[in-house]
């Protein structure tokens, strides 16, 4: 198979966004079709797989929409409505999904990210309704780990009186991050939308963060956070981005937090996503990363990507390419 053909069959696998597969190593969980937008609450909003001894279950928070532009904002325009085309999406929105990730290890509940709420939009904060589907709570939840502090990461750690949505919770918050969105008022002009949008996006980070403030453990990306979680250096999107590893044994799930917001044009494609602080750092963790999970053929959860958004990385001639992986029931 010469290189063309692998590239155009994978970019197919994305495309199709589920019914193409590949399994996970060690029996990991698996992806489906993209949940639209009038079916949010009709669905399953949990997946549970194991890693290892680790009990590990997607949790979606709902979903977020924004223009295709935002995501690819270096796409010729004609190109990346025809890629949308293809790939049977919308050329006018683009949903992104919120899938958070709850590990129970031992006798601890870790949260990684707390996931939007009604931070970005009216169909987050599902992830409380969720936890209750398997039997779970906030109270039942003692560390929160974040990998940047955008709001779609840390919207649901206020809860609608102001207090804590997850009173036992630790929160784990990259130094950075807290230094440059939290300690300052950041410049957002780098972001590709109106100054409106700016302005909000930040309140709500700090409105977010309060609530936590003496709650808070910052960290350097590269710490293990406890045994079985591994953060990874993946500044760019923001000063302090990190992704995680997550292994017990010989099995392991890479979650890559907002490297790519959407596998048809931040995978299948190279297009660099706008709201990318420093988009040279950002793209070299993301290759950096991808090359991680391809070549080791790790498991991959996206945060972004279509729930429950757990597949592979598959390096193509030009890019790479997003395999969801088969559903397990």
């Amino acid at each position: 198979m010469n290189a063309f053909t692998l590239k155009r069959r994978a970019i197919m696998l994305s495309a199709v966004a589920g019914a193409s597969s590949m399994f996970l190593a060690g029996g990991g969980g698996v992806a489906q079709a993209q949940t639209p937008a009038s079916a949010i609450g009709g669905n399953t909003g949990h997946y549970r797989f194991r890693i290892g001894d680790i009990s590990a279950t997607v949790l979606s928070d709902g979903i977020i929409e924004g223009p295709p532009r935002v995501y690819a904002s270096d796409a010729p325009e004609a190109e990346l409505q025809a890629v949308l085309q293809q790939a049977f999406l919308p050329t006018d929105h683009m949903t992104l999904n919120l899938n958070t990730l709850l590990i129970e290890t031992g006798d601890r509940r870790i949260l990684i990210e707390a996931g939007a709420g009604a931070t970005m939009g009216p169909n987050g904060g599902r992830i409380f309704d969720n936890l209750a589907a398997i039997g779970l709570g906030p109270d039942d939840i003692d560390t929160i780990v974040i990998s940047h502090t955008h709001p779609d990461h840390v919207g649901n750690l206020r809860a609608a009186d102001g207090g804590r949505a997850f009173p036992r919770a630790t929160v784990f918050v990259p130094k950075a991050d807290w230094d440059f969105f939290v300690r300052t008022d950041p410049d957002l002009s780098y972001m590709p939308v109106p100054e409106e949008f700016r302005l909000r996006f930040a309140a709500n980070i700090k409105n977010s963060l309060e609530p936590v403030m003496n709650h808070v453990e910052l960290y350097e990306a590269g710490a293990e956070i406890v045994p079985g979680l591994t953060t990874i250096v993946a500044s760019g999107h923001t000063p302090g981005m990190a992704t995680f590893l997550v292994h017990s044994g010989s099995d392991q799930l890479l979650l890559t937090a907002d490297l790519a917001y959407h596998p048809v044009v931040n995978v299948d494609n190279p297009w660099l996503p706008g709201p990318d602080r420093d988009k040279e750092s950002a793209l070299a963790s993301r290759r950096r990363i991808f090359d991680r999970a391809a070549a080791d053929r790790i498991p991959v959860l996206g945060f972004h990507f279509p729930f429950p958004g757990i597949g592979h990385m598959l390096k193509t001639d030009t890019a790479y390419a997003w395999v969801p992986a088969n559903w397990q029931f």
